[in-house]
């Protein structure tokens, strides 16, 4: 079987990661600050200091990776329950970059969580999946489930399908910070419960579709949480005596998720 042919069956991208969440801008500013202070589409290195010191070069199994260090290790178990249940895809895989501090692509406000070194995009055979399309080459829908397992997000779920794309999910990233982990510490609650500008992933595409929804918004639902996004979350919030502050925290959620089209 060839691992790089591609399926098209990825029906219901929202519910390919279950439960987990993908991480969002603001939340990693609060737990782990900015890796630097400008970005483009280009690669750049990490200049804050605190986070160089949880950067690392290590092997984790197919190859040898930077990154983070917890998502580092969390990748070296990934690994190797690719080795022991899937191993012709093991040796198929290959690493077509983790921590690389620009931009998501297509976007000049959200920063890529590569900027971290909490997400890695995967080659098989030597062959990136296409993103885009929809679609993703076999190996890597094979292999989701047990990324999954670890508490890691798969991006053929974001607005824009990026197969080739695993991060480390809120889920995990929020228990090393309760753990200490990451050398932080505080509640953070109230940052992983919102949706702010920057963020992507399956709650934006549902928030621009129902502002398209009960506001006439015209919003492209591309899962990224940019300007249009923001102004229109602003306008709803105007319209039902909310704080307009473009921020979708509980109340305003509840009341996009309640509202009805006049």
């Amino acid at each position: 079987m060839s691992w790089i042919s591609e399926t098209d069956d990825l029906e219901n991208r929202d519910r390919l990661n279950k439960d987990l969440l993908p991480l969002t801008n603001k939340l990693m500013f609060q737990v782990l600050g900015n890796p630097r202070g400008n970005y483009s589409q280009d690669c750049q290195a990490v200049t804050n200091l605190a986070i160089r010191k949880l950067i690392v070069t290590e092997d984790v199994g197919p190859f040898r990776v930077t990154g983070l260090a917890p998502a580092v290790d969390g990748l070296r178990r990934v690994f190797g329950d690719i080795q022991n249940e899937l191993p012709d895809i093991y040796k198929a895989l290959g690493n077509a970059g983790m921590l690389c501090c620009r931009f998501v692509r297509g976007s000049n406000s959200a920063i890529s969580n590569h900027s971290w070194g909490c997400a890695i995009d995967l080659t098989l055979e030597g062959k990136l999946d296409f993103r885009g399309d929809r679609k993703a080459q076999a190996g890597l829908k094979a292999i989701h489930p047990i990324f999954n397992r670890h508490e890691f997000y798969w991006g053929a779920a974001f607005g824009t399908e990026d197969a080739m794309h695993f991060e480390v999910s809120r889920q995990l990233l929020t228990k090393w910070h309760d753990d200490g982990v990451l050398g932080g510490s505080g509640l953070i609650k109230d940052v992983v419960d919102t949706i702010d500008f920057g963020d992507r992933g399956p709650e934006v595409g549902w928030l621009q579709e129902r502002l398209n929804i009960v506001m006439g918004a015209d919003l492209t639902q591309d899962g990224v949480f940019g300007a249009g996004t923001r102004a229109a979350v602003i306008a709803f919030q105007n319209k039902h005596q909310l704080k307009p502050d473009g921020i979708v925290g509980a109340t305003t959620r509840e009341a996009i998720k309640t509202a009805q089209v006049v």
